[in-house]
């Protein structure tokens, strides 16, 4: 039988990845009370119980309860069973945006603003987390893209090493994008928007495509780029890191940081191991500006 404690902060999408984790096969259990934790694992572990998958969601609405969890854990692991942890997690910027979206309190709040109630959160599953066998951050992820990673992890069987890359294009003059990690200017090469013909196509055309690699620095840049992210990848997934956020900026957004994050993003799509998205976020700024 495959066993997965699915936890992680509030907010960070647990109800949507039980439900997906029904979807590809899991028999799952929301908010199961922790004192009944290793009676559910050993009833469900039975011969004649027919369930070869199994999912329950635990986290903070088990109130103090969760601080049990520990000593249940290495009762079942005492047991000859195994398990696998999956924990959720995301920004706290994103959580409190979330929270007032919904218009919901956060349960550790209490009183106080939502922010309180994440902090006091984070510190009740650290253990949770730095035991976790997979961690996915959501902050950036839309529900299909969530879908991927577990069918990923539990359909596919990759090797997962928790790391969620992003490529991300923009333009200088709408600002850098706040969660960058690495950021790269490629306002070295030529510009098309001054070339006729070229100004209203963008990135994602051949046209802009064919006249950005024409030129060896724009192919230079990109081996360059990979070489360093060949040995900053294994080395950021060793140190724990889960989101990783590459932005590639030009003056607009829409043409050559378009080509080039769609480059990069072809180029680590050859490789396993980790998550991986590309977002344009400036390409269509100028059309609704009417520039």
């Amino acid at each position: 039988m495959k066993f997965v404690i699915l936890t992680g902060m509030s907010g960070a999408g647990k109800s949507t990845a039980i439900k997906m984790m029904e979807d590809i096969g899991f028999y799952c259990v929301d908010n199961l009370p922790i004192p009944l934790l290793e009676k559910f694992v050993e009833l469900s572990g039975q011969e004649n119980a027919e369930l070869q998958k199994v999912a329950v969601g635990i986290d903070i609405r088990n109130g103090q309860a969760l601080g049990e969890l520990r000593e249940e854990l290495d009762k079942i692991r005492g047991r000859g069973i195994t398990y696998e942890i999956l924990f959720l997690d995301a920004e706290d910027s994103v959580l409190v945006k979330r929270y007032k979206e919904t218009r919901r309190n956060h349960p550790l709040a209490g009183g106080e603003r939502v922010d309180r109630g994440i902090a006091a959160e984070r510190r009740r599953v650290a253990f949770l987390k730095e035991n976790a066998d997979y961690i996915i951050d959501t902050s950036r992820l839309l529900t299909r893209e969530l879908k991927a990673e577990l069918d990923k992890i539990f359909v596919q069987n990759q090797d997962y090493k928790n790391l969620f890359i992003t490529v991300l294009s923009f333009g200088f003059k709408y600002g850098i994008p706040a969660d960058s990690d690495l950021v790269f200017d490629v306002r070295f090469l030529p510009n098309p928007y001054y070339v006729e013909g070229l100004r209203a196509k963008t990135g994602n055309d051949a046209e802009i495509k064919e006249y950005v690699l024409q030129f060896p620095e724009a192919h230079e840049f990109l081996g360059k780029l990979t070489d360093m992210l060949n040995f900053l990848i294994p080395n950021y997934i060793a140190e724990g890191k889960n989101q990783l956020v590459i932005s590639i900026g030009c003056t607009g957004g829409k043409h050559r940081s378009v080509t080039l994050a769609n480059e990069l993003y072809k180029s680590l799509s050859d490789r396993t191991g980790f998550g991986l998205k590309i977002e344009h976020r400036d390409i269509g700024k100028d059309a609704l500006r009417g520039k």
